[in-house]
């Protein structure tokens, strides 16, 4: 099971049927099960679905396809029912999933891409000019760094690194200075 319980999967089982059966108010069945009213609903949606299997904890997370997710957004979007029922028609476990899919849907991202601005890509070279208009164009963007980074294809972490450099040395903080020191250049540490 996905939520934390005292009972066991067949306790938990005979709990919704009571439940379900109308024997138990929704308020006794979370108190008979040791956990508050919002996870007895979910174990009905699960329970629903999938039967008793739903409830077991099989210790792998469920997959889904770009289109079922796009196809389920649109779904709630276009007003065809409510998270719950819009999990329980396209069977997904969690209506906290699918909020997460509709908040990817309104940025205007695909379900296709799984890289977020954080991760690290490979870098490649780049030249001082290019450092520099990357990190004016971010300061004009309102230091919108997942943007330029895509944009240019450096990563996240590296268009970051040249802003805050640049802030505090100026185009002198974006110059590559990986290898010896030259005599030219002054030290940036004592």
């Amino acid at each position: 099971m996905s939520y934390r319980s005292k009972r066991s999967p067949e306790e938990i089982i005979q709990i919704l049927t009571d439940y379900l059966s109308g024997k138990l108010s929704m308020i006794d069945a979370a108190n008979m099960a040791g956990v508050d009213k919002s996870t007895i609903r979910g174990w009905v949606s699960l329970y629903q679905q999938e039967g008793s299997l739903g409830l077991l904890n099989t210790g792998s997370q469920r997959s889904y396809t770009a289109a079922l997710k796009l196809a389920a957004v649109k779904a709630y979007l276009s007003g065809k029912g409510s998270l719950r029922d819009i999990c329980i028609e396209y069977k997904i476990r969690s209506e906290r999933q699918l909020r997460d899919w509709i908040k990817v849907y309104n940025s205007g991202k695909d379900f296709n891409n799984r890289t977020r601005g954080s991760r690290m890509k490979s870098s490649r070279k780049t030249t001082q000019e290019e450092r520099l208009k990357i990190v004016r164009e971010c300061l004009e963007l309102g230091r919108n760094y997942t943007e330029i980074a895509q944009k240019y294809q450096v990563s996240y972490q590296q268009v970051y690194g040249w802003v805050e450099k640049y802030i505090a040395l100026g185009e002198a903080g974006l110059e590559d200075r990986r290898g010896k020191r030259t005599a030219q250049q002054e030290a940036r540490t004592p």
